[in-house]
Formats: structure tokens, sequence, C-alpha cells
């Protein structure tokens, strides 16, 4: 895998989605399916989307006991996506659990699996806050990233702003996905680090997920291939 965009198709159908999709013709992004559309949809909208050609990210978030991770990510073992993800939060023994149950009986897993460290409409002032955890935020996800890179995880999902100390730490084969990117003259919305695709390129990202800069966007084929052409190009 080299560096791509993927979109962040958060539509509340398959209709819509493939709609949007169409504008693209022969062009086969790579897409991201979160919660919204996946609750909607179920496995069916995965299928489909391989069906077409495209790579899938299935960005789910999973979060619970080792076991019940484990039994989850058997089941999505089968659906073929490319990447798909979980909470480092969970500790470990999770994230480990999540591996044993996306391993296939001959041993393969086809599936990367990366962990979610902070979101990126947390700040620092909320993570201490809130959450009670009184490290820096850039040291929290270099601790979570750790941890991922220990259980045998594949990278890991965190601001562009904080690709380039992940790599530096765990090494440049280990994946930083980064939401959270917003052209220069975009609105923010609900992200708190954000940055734009040029500068998540010159910091180290290796994919970044970009949602309403170009599924909003007026010409949504126009916005994607200039996120190509600032980030990948």
């Amino acid at each position: 895998m080299g560096k791509d965009v993927i979109i962040a198709c958060d539509f509340e159908s398959k209709a819509k989605t493939l709609a949007f999709l169409d504008r693209f013709g022969e062009l086969r992004p790579f897409v991201k399916i979160g919660m919204e559309l996946y609750y909607a949809e179920g496995p069916s909208i995965v299928s489909e989307l391989k069906a077409r050609g495209h790579k899938v990210f299935l960005d789910l978030k999973l979060h619970d006991i080792p076991n019940t991770v484990k039994c989850a990510m058997a089941v999505l073992s089968s659906f073929g996506v490319d990447i798909c993800n979980l909470h480092a939060s969970g500790t470990s023994n999770m994230m480990r659990a999540a591996i044993e149950g996306l391993t296939r009986p001959d041993g393969s897993r086809p599936t990367k699996l990366i962990a979610v460290t902070q979101l990126t409409s947390t700040s620092e002032e909320m993570m201490q806050k809130e959450l009670l955890i009184s490290e820096t935020l850039p040291n929290t996800v270099l601790h979570y990233a750790k941890n991922a890179k220990n259980s045998g995880l594949d990278g890991i999902v965190c601001s562009p702003l904080e690709a380039g100390i992940v790599h530096e730490t765990c090494g440049s084969d280990f994946l930083t996905i980064t939401p959270g990117v917003r052209f220069a003259d975009s609105a923010v919305g609900d992200q708190v680090r954000v940055t734009t695709p040029a500068r998540a390129k010159e910091i180290g990202s290796d994919y970044i997920v970009v949602g309403r800069p170009i599924t909003a966007a007026e010409d949504p084929v126009a916005a994607y291939r200039r996120c190509v052409a600032e980030f990948v190009d």
C-alpha cells in the first residue's frame, strides 16, 4: 500500500453512496465506510463496493472485551476489506485478540488492522479534563501507537500532526491513517486537530481520510483530484 486519499462516504444509504461514486466514472477511489452507512446497509454495502473495484476501509472502531472483539473480527475477516480498525484504549489484550480473530484458518490476514488513538475532534484539554488522562496529547497518541505495534497491528489512526513522531518511534512501515484533513480554504467543522493535504504529506501521513471537503463539494471529482495532487502526486 502506497500513499492514498480515502474518501469518507458518510452517507445514510447505499443508493446515495453509489450515486455519489458513479460521478467518478472509471476512477475507483479508496473509500471509508463508517458506522452510519454500515448500520444502515450491513455487509452488502461492502460487497457492492468491492465488486465495483474500490478498496475499502471499514471504520467500525471496535471496543469491547477481548473475546467479543476476537469473534467480531473473525466475521469481518470474510468481508475482504483492505483496512478495519478498533480503539487502542481497549488495551493490548484486546488488540492481540483482534489480530487472532482477523487471521484466517490458513494463517493469512489480507486485512490491515489499525488502532484509533485519540479522535481528531478531541483536544488536549478535553482529553485531560474529561478523560482524566494527565499526559500531553502527543505523548498519549505515541504511547497508544507503541501498544498497537507491540500487539501486532499494522498502524494507527491519528491526526496528521502526530504522524511524524509516530513514524520516528514506530518505523516508516507502521501506517498512519489520518483524518482531520481540510483544504486551506475549507471550514474545519467539528474537527479540532486539522491540517491540509499538502502539510499531511510533508509531516508523513500514509493515508488521509477526507469527507466533507470532497463529499459536500460542488464538484466532488475535482475536489478529490485536488486532494490527490496535493497529497500523492
